[in-house]
């Protein structure tokens, strides 16, 4: 007991690999103030549930969506699977399929394994989806065609309107994860969310460049007969059904995304981005200089080709740093991390 009482949290100062980041300082008081407060009971919980409606709206506005539907989720993992339970739940097939590029996160082989659904992957070019890959894979079977608007391992776009019109042309669902790019996205030129393709269900976290506190992920439809078939009695509570994977809900997840959208959401979110972008275009040259091969940055994120023990070598030293599963060295540059930080990081590899 004594030493979970004097335990500190690890900080930031070394965190290259993350997805997550600091909670904006309004975040941190909304999580605390809210964190006993349970979002699956909102029939007992009102204020809670009222902020979750307005944690919905902002994410829609977000994400292009004027009358939204969804919910604050764990994360992009429950959001995903919850994604592909409505797609299967409404198809009328007993094979169900998903097609995904194999640049979808891991969370759709969770999916996969957890609904009895099969995954299909299809290669990519450059790390981004190929269309035409994936039509080969689409049959009478397939219940949902996945995009991914901001890939966690290289931060490619998809092409989301033409993998939308495929969906549509197999009379499929269209899911869209964009778990860490949603925030970063609204400030680029991409085509990613419900404003610009006929997409149904979305996924973004408020608790990744959101600067929400952790768990605060987002799951987003264009309507919410999408999650009539999720609902289930919940004869005990006031409310009388429920849509969500998890029962009980910690409020703090809720009440921080909505502080740090009212405190970010627009300027703060786009100087934020700019500041990320900057810092990885300048770690890309500084790499490139230094005779790596360097893979973008199209959101801030970069990857370099540098060798195992060299990585293995930064860990020793502190960095928290990750590899891509072809082993590249994996650069995520979130709110916490500066310029300062990157030009020690150079300065430790220039030692090697």
């Amino acid at each position: 007991m004594q030493q979970a009482q004097s335990a500190e949290p690890q900080d930031f100062d070394r965190v290259l690999t993350s997805m997550c980041t600091e909670p904006h300082p309004r975040a941190r008081e909304a999580a605390e103030r809210f964190l006993a407060t349970n979002p699956g009971d909102p029939g007992t919980y009102g204020t809670v549930a009222d902020l979750e409606t307005e944690a919905v709206e902002l994410l829609g506005e977000i994400a292009g969506l004027s009358d939204p539907a969804g919910y604050v989720s764990s994360g992009g993992t429950e959001s995903n699977i919850q994604a592909v339970r409505i797609a299967r739940n409404r198809a009328d097939t007993d094979e169900p399929n998903v097609v995904a590029p194999t640049s979808a996160h891991f969370s759709f082989h969770k999916a996969a394994e957890l609904l009895g659904v099969e995954l299909r992957t299809a290669p990519t070019a450059d790390h981004r989806a190929g269309v035409a890959a994936m039509a080969e894979l689409v049959d009478d079977d397939t219940v949902a065609v996945i995009g991914v608007a901001g890939s966690t391992e290289y931060g490619v776009v998809d092409p989301i309107p033409a993998i939308a019109d495929l969906a549509a042309d197999a009379g499929a669902l269209c899911h869209v994860d964009a778990a860490w790019g949603g925030f970063y996205l609204p400030f680029t030129g991409h085509d990613w969310h419900f404003g610009h393709a006929d997409i149904d269900t979305l996924t973004i976290d408020p608790h990744k460049a959101g600067r929400a506190a952790v768990p605060a992920g987002g799951l987003l439809a264009r309507s919410d007969s999408l999650f009539d078939d999720l609902a289930v009695d919940t004869p005990y509570l006031e409310s009388t059904a429920q849509i969500t994977l998890t029962g009980t809900r910690s409020g703090a997840g809720v009440a921080s995304a909505v502080a740090a959208m009212d405190a970010m959401w627009p300027g703060g979110y786009r100087d934020q981005y700019e500041r990320a972008m900057a810092n990885a275009e300048w770690l890309a040259d500084a790499l490139a200089s230094r005779g790596h091969d360097v893979f973008g940055p199209e959101l801030p994120l970069v990857t370099a080709d540098l060798s195992v023990p060299m990585t293995d070598e930064l860990r020793e030293r502190g960095w928290r740093v990750s590899k891509t599963g072809s082993g590249e060295l994996r650069i995520v540059c979130m709110p916490h991390v500066t310029r300062s930080m990157l030009r020690s990081f150079v300065a430790d590899l220039d030692w090697y």
